[in-house]
């Protein structure tokens, strides 16, 4: 019996537990399903699923993820001042909520207010976790 082995095209499923520099845990399967993708079909982020790849079904591992290798920097290009005149007239803005914005190709996105000004607030469409070291407690439950 050879033993099972995540590498291209293999379906993997894991149980994981995702931390900040800070501690404080971002994401995690705990209290849910595991997490089961595809190694190699663009499911997770790059540094993900290179660490999960040669990995053993029931091996653990932990690893980080510079920015670089998961939701990249923070790009300045994409934190703009709005006026607040066109928000929605029933929203109190607040540093931390997230607006629903729809873009001109029908496509929706998240932008987090990172400021509120007198008369503008600044919106932040960058990934919550974008400039961010990443560290995974992984285990490999299951591989296909």
């Amino acid at each position: 019996m050879s033993e099972n082995i995540a590498k291209e095209e293999s379906k993997v499923t894991l149980e994981y537990t995702g931390k900040l520099d800070n501690g404080e845990v971002f994401d995690t399967s705990e209290g849910r399903e595991p997490l089961t993708f595809t190694v190699d079909a663009k499911q997770v982020v790059k540094g993900f699923n290179d660490a999960v790849k040669g990995m053993k079904e029931g091996e653990e591992k932990e690893f980080k993820l510079e920015p670089k290798d998961s939701y990249g920097d923070v790009n300045p290009q994409l934190i703009q001042e709005v006026p607040k005149d066109k928000l929605p007239k029933d929203v109190e803005p607040k540093v931390g909520m997230v607006l629903s914005l729809k873009a001109p190709d029908g496509k929706t996105y998240g932008a987090r207010i990172a400021e509120v000004g007198d008369a503008t607030v600044k919106i932040d469409l960058n990934h919550p976790l974008a400039g961010k070291s990443l560290t995974f407690k992984v285990k490999i439950v299951k591989i296909e």
